[in-house]
């Protein structure tokens, strides 16, 4: 089996699909040789890659010669201009561009001298130099190939790949251009000298010289330079290649070399293949050999508009209407300009543009050549484009995304490669103009493309912007961290211990301000009325509850002179305006016993249940049922059958208080105990103080509660009566907290007098302390065994309880007994009036004092019953919070 290269010697070729014949019409320039025409006056020289990778290297009334260069750039991509002839730079500024859209581009203006003298020009002989230099002899030189594409041959000639074959193409398959017919016909030589140095760089194992058929004074030229040229026999041929139009494109003519297929996306040198073109070779000799630039070349002007058709050397730069005017073009109406052949090329808008590196035609049609642009018609789905086209594929399919706009779509049918030959133009019924279509959807995907790479690059710069901000911060923080512990090894003894003072009263304000938020809610949850926010004094037990006591009895006493008994609100905001004035009296007279000693986790808790017990009397008195009273009178004092009736009630409350207190007798003990703060865990770990100031607060409960039950005695003989809902009834009920008030406000009067007389007492055994405790505790269960006693042994069980509690106390410490001694002689100044009170009243009507006694009387014996149901549970609950504090 032949290999590729045996089979490209013996000259084999494959053919390519699509294509079409237009009219050649080339015998209208390729009759007379490679022609020259008069200098312009003014010359347009390009520098759109400015800005870019390239700097101007002249600026405006610099004087320049022929070949020097206008732009310097130190990128791969960037290729150098050159003045095409010598003279002065009169302006840098937009001009117009050799493009269909005429879009303004960038560009230096040269007036001519007309001289047109060159730069010095320094000639080498290609033994001289490496391969390094003979391609930066190329890059300076500004060389790009010279068939239409303008690719960057210095790019071409470095490939990162191996390359084993070169095609030179000098097919030329567009009508009407012959500019590479007459090179090869004239310049075969130094194209053979050019090829000589790419085969030097590449070192190829074939090169392939491909002619159409079409051309046969140009093989026949070509043929013989290579015969007589110094490369390897046998590496170098000659292929005549059928004529076809494009079989001149890059992918096209491998495919007929070859027989290969370059993937698409791909290039060429993946295969192993560089295609250049027959100018692209005559210009590199000229850039190595001689030094001379890439300013001029050969470019076709035809079309039956031209007096003088044929092909000329023009420089780069050249206006279009000097070349026209100097070759006698003759416009018609609606005359077009055609930059490049009548297949791939495009109308000029404005002929004041110049001749580019690319530009290989003008064409001047007349109106029999092309006619007017025809109506387009609606695609009638014939297929003759997909048939046509040499890239393979679907033409109609492309028209229909590019028209719609659906330039994704579009791009995923392989639009980017199709080559713009123009075949399915050519050959549609519908007179479509596919390739425009095609043309606006690159371009529109090429623009989001660079969008897209300008938005990524923001971002990048984006994110090294954060980058750099963090690396920053970080620094500050480091640099700072080091001044600190800079400062601190510094810092003398005295510096330190300032700032431990600081971080100490820091730390001592937000203890502080912790402390105030528990205080606040414990208020929030047990407080009364608003009032009661203020913010109890951190002292003593008894400090608070003296407060506590004090407002209760200044709201019973607001409700008892009332004019109105029902009128709850009334005496609601009596009681309010009460509670405050002796509130503030009651923390005047104890500021000096809260100062004595520091506050502890049992005062507040005390404090706490005394506020509690307020509470829930004043929510009893304002949740006491009212039944309306059949016979009842709204006036300011109660009758004498009121009195009585009140009283009937109270004494059956408070039978049912009696059974319900002997069930609770044992737990009713342990609350109490509970109640004064006495944890039996915590008292070796309590000061003796205090363990003697709770006893004397003990034993003035146990003596409050010991007349209590002497007032509710007296009227016991009235439990015989029906028990009715009364005015009288409802009066008690709204003073119901009164009664526990004017008792506790004695006993702790004389519990705060005694602590002040006695502060020097203290006890030294612990235990005895405990056990006066104890016995206070059980002093007051025997109270509520009194209450539950007949009124005629009231007196002789009361002076028993009282000389019980004696005895104990003297069992348990002298001082203590002592102490309660006093707080029992404050006590019994209290029960006359009480027994005053229980005497019957049948006869004579009760006097204010009296009345409100038995209200009194009658409120607490109803809030005992009610109480006694959750005895349980409240004594548990207090054990509960007292041990956890």
């Amino acid at each position: 089996m032949l290999t590729l290269l045996d089979q490209l010697d013996k000259g084999t070729l494959w053919r390519s699909p699509g294509g079409i014949h237009p009219p050649e019409v080339k015998f209208l320039s390729n009759a007379t040789p490679i022609g020259q025409l008069p200098l312009a006056s003014t010359y347009l020289v390009p520098v759109p890659q400015v800005g870019e990778n390239c700097t101007l290297a002249v600026k405006v009334g610099d004087s320049v010669l022929k070949g020097t260069p206008l732009t310097q750039g130190t990128s791969i991509w960037h290729l150098p201009v050159h003045a095409p002839t010598s003279g002065t730079i009169v302006a840098i500024e937009p001009r117009a561009s050799n493009h269909a859209s005429a879009l303004p581009v960038n560009t230096c203006v040269i007036a001519a001298d007309g001289k047109d003298t060159w730069c010095e020009l320094v000639q080498n002989q290609l033994d001289d130099l490496s391969h390094q230099q003979i391609v930066d002899k190329v890059r300076s030189a500004g060389i790009a190939g010279m068939g239409g594409a303008a690719f960057p041959t210095h790019i071409k000639l470095n490939p990162v790949s191996e390359i084993d074959l070169v095609i030179i193409n000098g097919v030329e398959c567009e009508p009407y251009i012959s500019a590479d017919d007459r090179l090869m016909r004239e310049y075969s030589q130094d194209i053979l000298a050019g090829i000589g140095i790419i085969h030097r760089l590449l070192t190829p194992k074939r090169i392939v010289i491909a002619i159409e058929d079409n051309k046969p004074e140009a093989a026949k030229a070509m043929q013989a330079a290579v015969s007589q040229c110094g490369l390897p026999a046998g590496s170098i041929r000659v292929t005549v290649i059928p004529t076809k139009y494009p079989s001149g494109g890059e992918k096209q003519l491998i495919q007929i070399i070859t027989g290969r297929e370059v993937p698409s996306g791909a290039i060429p040198a993946k295969l192993g293949i560089v295609v250049h073109n027959v100018g692209t070779a005559y210009a590199i000799n000229q850039a190595v050999t001689q030094g001379k630039p890439l300013v001029e070349r050969v470019v076709t002007v035809t079309g039956r508009n031209v007096g003088k058709p044929g092909n000329y050397w023009l420089p780069i730069g050249t206006p279009v209407d000097h070349v026209l005017t100097a070759t006698e073009f003759t416009p018609e109406p609606d005359q077009k300009v055609i930059i490049g052949g009548p297949m791939m090329g495009h109308a000029l808008a404005n002929i004041q543009v110049p001749i580019l590196k690319g530009t290989n035609c003008i064409l001047v049609p007349s109106s029999q050549e092309i006619g007017s642009t025809p109506e387009e018609k609606a695609c009638i789905r014939c297929g003759e484009c997909a048939t046509a086209c040499p890239a393979l594929l679907l033409p109609q399919q492309l028209f229909w995304h590019a028209k719609a706009e659906e330039y994704d779509k579009a791009a995923s049918y392989n639009l980017k490669d199709c080559i713009e030959c123009g075949c399915c133009s050519y050959v549609c019924p519908s007179d479509i103009p596919l390739v425009e279509y095609y043309r606006i959807a690159k371009s529109a995907l090429k623009h989001a493309a660079d969008e897209k790479q300008q938005a990524e690059r923001a971002k990048q710069r984006f994110d090294a912007r954060l980058a750099r901000l963090e690396e920053e911060k970080l620094a500050r923080e480091t640099k700072a961290k080091e001044a600190s512990e800079r400062r601190q090894a510094s810092m003398t003894g005295t510096d330190k211990n300032a700032v431990a003072e600081a971080m100490a009263r820091i730390a001592a304000k937000k203890a502080a301000a912790a402390q105030a938020v528990t205080g606040e809610s414990i208020n929030e949850e047990s407080s009364v009325t608003t009032t009661d926010t203020t913010e109890v004094p951190k002292g003593k037990a008894a400090v608070a509850a003296a407060i506590a006591r004090a407002k209760a009895k200044k709201a019973a006493q607001a409700n008892a002179d009332g004019t109105d008994t029902n009128g709850a609100a009334t005496d609601s905001a009596k009681t309010d305006n009460a509670v405050n004035i002796d509130a503030n009296d009651s923390i005047s007279a104890t500021v000096a016993i809260a100062q004595e000693a520091p506050s502890s986790q049992k005062d507040k808790v005390a404090a706490a249940i005394a506020r509690a017990k307020a509470k829930k009397a004043a929510q009893q008195t304002d949740t006491a049922p009212l039944e309306p009273a059949e016979t009842a009178d709204s006036t300011s004092e109660l009758s004498a059958a009121d009195d009585k009736k009140a009283k009937v009630a109270a004494a059956v409350a408070r039978a049912k208080a009696k059974k319900a207190a002997q069930q609770g007798e044992t737990a009713a003990s342990d609350t109490e105990v509970s109640n004064t703060d006495v944890s039996v865990n915590d008292v070796n770990d309590v000061n003796d103080a205090e363990a003697i100031k709770k006893a004397k607060v003990a034993a003035a409960v146990a003596r409050a509660k010991a007349k209590k039950a002497a007032q509710q005695a007296e009227t016991n003989a009235e439990n015989g009566l029906n028990q009715t809902a009364t005015p009288a009834v409802d009066s008690a009920a709204n003073v119901q907290a009164v009664v526990n008030a004017d008792a506790e406000t004695a006993v702790n009067a004389a519990a705060t007098d005694i602590e002040v007389s006695n502060t020097d007492v203290s006890v030294s055994d612990a235990e005895a302390i405990k056990k006066a405790k104890v016995a206070a505790a059980v002093a007051r269960a025997k109270a509520k065994k009194i209450a539950a006693a007949s009124a005629e042994s009231k007196t002789e069980s009361e002076i028993e309880s009282v000389d019980e509690i004696r005895a104990e106390a003297n069992v348990a410490s002298p001082s203590i007994a002592a102490t309660l001694e006093t707080a029992i002689t404050g006590a019994e100044t209290v029960l006359p009036s009480v027994e005053s009170a229980a005497e019957p009243i049948e006869t004579a009507p009760l006097s204010s004092d009296e009345l409100k006694k038995a209200r009194i009387a009658a409120t607490i014996a109803k809030a005992k019953a009610k109480k006694a149901a959750l005895a349980q549970e409240a004594n548990a609950s207090s054990d509960s919070s007292v041990t956890n504090d």
